[in-house]
């Protein structure tokens, strides 16, 4: 039931138009980080993207990943973003869409993330976070311990941007969701690139 609740809620109109465009800048080798029950896997280009391998910690989810289409060459492997199994510098693009919100430790998904990109490669993200309006980001603080509790361990509060920075990369792009969908106390977006 869970991947199928997944589904709904993350493949809305509004975020698929996010993770469209998100997707469309991978390039190369490609490490998609959380990679859930796979809606993002038709979108890969064959003529930008060489191959993908996506990693979740859950295996219901691969599951209905492995059930999707793919033009590129797909690989799934269970695991948590905060260890990754692979090289360092395996990976031309590695892509976070709607995951820092509920990994454990989101300063530890991003080091590894680092680690396993190339020099000079790019971490494309589609995340929600802490709203930049003081009132907003109080009451994502407050919602934050019962959300994550009915949600699959969804932070409301976390900085993105932040995180990013902390960790190391460079942010290249960063802006929130375009003129389709409004921002709310559930949907402040960080979209963009980081640099290694």
């Amino acid at each position: 039931m869970y991947p199928r609740l997944l589904d709904r809620v993350c493949g809305t109109d509004a975020i698929a138009v996010e993770r469209r465009r998100c997707i469309a800048r991978a390039t190369g080798h490609v490490l998609e980080v959380g990679i859930g029950s796979g809606l993002n896997v038709p979108l890969f280009d064959p003529a930008l993207v060489t191959d993908v391998v996506g990693v979740d910690p859950s295996a219901p989810l691969l599951a209905r990943a492995a059930e999707r289409t793919s033009a590129v060459p797909l690989e799934l492997r269970e695991a948590v973003a905060e260890h990754l199994p692979f090289d360092a510098g395996r990976f031309d693009t590695v892509i976070f869409t709607y995951t820092l919100c509920s990994v454990n430790d989101p300063e530890a998904a991003l080091r590894e993330a680092r680690r396993v990109l190339r020099p000079g490669g790019q971490l494309l993200f589609v995340e929600h976070g802490r709203s930049p309006d003081p009132t907003v980001s109080r009451w994502q603080r407050r919602l934050t311990p019962v959300w994550k509790t009915v949600s699959g361990n969804c932070h409301l509060d976390r900085d993105v941007a932040g995180a990013l920075v902390e960790v190391g990369f460079t942010i290249e792009e960063l802006y929130g969701y375009q003129d389709h969908h409004r921002p709310g106390w559930l949907s402040f977006a960080y979209v963009g690139i980081a640099r290694r």
